[in-house]
């Protein structure tokens, strides 16, 4: 199974649940920087104040903050258990950075999966996704429900729809994915990292998809 592995693809095409069900099946570490940013908001801190505008506009986070955030995480992790990242990188510019580093500590990034998706499929899915405002945990009424209805099944807290799912928001959110996020593809393809998954399958097809690029 490969350790260090990026999810690449629209928002709402399944990565957080993808990532959330390999750390439990694997032990991965999950960097969402989506759920970092969202924490960070919430502290109240001056960055956090400052991410919280782009987010509620469904616009990017500027690359110096969310660079901020990954690196405090990296460095309050463990040594190399493995690590899934769930919407990092978005920008070219990140994704040079994260190899620049990652390479500088061994640590090269040795898959990245393309979760490709129609807008409409996206679209349809966002209505019923659920997540836990305490650990980050995402889950979806139909594809993915809780054990129990509405709560958290690691941390029995209430479930949420979040502001940004949106369906205002999340077009905005596709447009700039199309727009700055999308020629990470040929980035990573050119690299030759990149294996590419049918997002719009049923999940447990999907995540046997996924599991099946990993392998090895």
């Amino acid at each position: 199974m490969k350790r260090r592995v990026i999810l690449l693809g629209p928002p709402g095409s399944g990565k957080g649940t993808v990532a959330a069900q390999l750390k439990k099946e694997f032990g991965h570490r999950h960097m969402s920087t989506g759920q970092l940013l969202r924490d960070e908001a919430e502290s109240g801190s001056a960055l956090g104040c400052h991410a919280r505008s782009f987010l509620e506009r469904g616009e990017l986070v500027p690359d110096e903050v969310v660079l901020e955030l990954v690196q405090r995480w990296m460095a309050a992790s463990p040594g190399d258990t493995g690590f899934i990242s769930d919407g990092f990188p978005r920008t070219l510019k990140q994704a040079e950075l994260l190899d620049e580093w990652a390479g500088s500590q061994g640590l090269d990034i040795e898959s990245v999966l393309f979760f490709e998706c129609e807008e409409s499929v996206i679209l349809s899915r966002i209505s019923g996704r659920r997540a836990c405002p305490r650990c980050g945990s995402t889950f979806h009424l139909a594809h993915l429900p809780p054990k129990r209805e509405g709560v958290c099944d690691d941390c029995e807290t209430v479930l949420v729809q979040r502001r940004d799912d949106d369906v205002e928001v999340v077009r905005r959110r596709l447009d700039v994915y199309n727009r700055q996020t999308e020629p990470l593809v040929s980035y990573y393809w050119q690299l030759e990292r990149l294996a590419v998954v049918d997002a719009a399958l049923p999940y447990n097809e999907l995540y046997a998809a996924v599991r099946a690029a990993l392998a090895g």
